[in-house]
């Protein structure tokens, strides 16, 4: 999503979104066409994909459409992933609250579907990139029980989905981001189906 506000939307463009998608369509059977979309938040387009990822390092903005908009496409059945690349944190939670003023995010339970299928992850987010010495967190807003947005943070799968040597991933830690993102994937795209 391209969004306004000075932040870098556009950090990790080249291979993460590219890599998940050659991966989610090799190992879990998608047919996710390989050619990356940018889709702006006010934009009727939004409502054309059923899985939408922001991710940055700084400040981000919605104004009042946009804000209508990000909720209407939640609503119906969109899917919104949060990647905190750093210090996205305290900009996307603001938005967030001017999204759903009424709702907090909560941390998604481990026993939850985006955790277990088609890969386990048992003890949650696994630990991608070190930021500021955290455990990795998956925060979550529900819309009658289905989880519309995923915020990853202390995490930064975005960046673990990128060619490994770009931010010398070892082998192993680039499969996980990749699991744990099909598995994002997985959850948006199957009906939400435990």
């Amino acid at each position: 999503m391209k969004y306004s506000g000075g932040g870098d939307w556009y950090a990790n463009l080249e291979t993460s979104l590219p890599n998940l998608i050659k991966f989610c369509n090799k190992n879990i059977k998608t047919r996710i066409h390989p050619e990356q979309a940018i889709v702006e938040p006010s934009s009727p387009e939004l409502f054309q994909y059923p899985f939408v990822h922001i991710t940055g390092h700084g400040n981000i903005v919605f104004n009042a459409q946009e804000v209508q908009n990000i909720r209407k496409y939640l609503e119906s059945g969109g899917f919104l992933h949060v990647s905190d690349n750093y210090g996205l944190d305290q900009y996307i939670r603001r938005e967030i609250k001017k999204i759903f003023p009424d709702q907090e995010l909560i941390e998604v339970p481990y026993s939850h579907p985006v955790y277990q299928k088609p890969y386990p992850f048992p003890n949650g987010l696994p630990k991608i990139h070190e930021h500021d010495n955290k455990p990795p967190k998956g925060y979550g807003i529900f819309l009658n029980g289905r989880l519309v947005l995923f915020y990853d943070y202390e995490c930064d799968l975005g960046d673990g989905w990128e060619n490994p040597e770009v931010h010398n991933d070892s082998p192993a830690t680039h499969e996980k981001a990749l699991k744990m993102g099909a598995n994002l994937i997985h959850y948006a795209f199957t009906g939400y189906n435990p």
